[in-house]
């Protein structure tokens, strides 16, 4: 593999941790300033996942790379899909508006998490086998 490709390999691993941390630190942010209960708790388990996932990202190389970005992107797909759910019809009997505490920059940083997780899932599934091993 090329050394350019692996520096944008390197670089699309980085953005994606870091927009993974941010998506359980806006999570973690609202536990501590006031939601509770089971949705308390949901946003503690997304927290959680979000640094494991970010980590993994990062130090993983080969299939399990692979496994990383796949789960990592179906995570944010579905993290963002509750909210919107959750704005829009209600999810476990929990609405939620625009105007709540950072619901409009979840849903940005979600997004773009989407979109460079894509692009992470398609670097590592398209590289050769030889140079997945590395």
């Amino acid at each position: 593999m090329a050394e350019s490709s692996r520096g944008v390999l390197r670089v699309v691993q980085i953005l994606s941790a870091v927009l993974l941390l941010a998506t359980g630190g806006i999570h973690l942010y609202l536990v501590f300033n006031g939601v509770g209960g089971i949705l308390g708790v949901f946003f503690v388990l997304n927290a959680v996942a979000g640094l494991v996932l970010a980590i993994a990202v990062i130090v993983l190389r080969g299939r399990l790379l692979q496994l990383a970005a796949v789960l990592s992107l179906l995570f944010l797909i579905a993290t963002l899909g509750a909210l919107l759910l959750a704005l829009t019809v209600g999810l476990f009997g929990i609405t939620e508006t625009w105007d709540f505490t950072l619901v409009p920059e979840t849903v940005v940083v979600e997004s773009i998490g989407i979109v460079v997780l894509a692009i992470l899932t398609v670097l590592v599934l398209r590289r050769p086998a030889a140079v997945r091993a590395a």
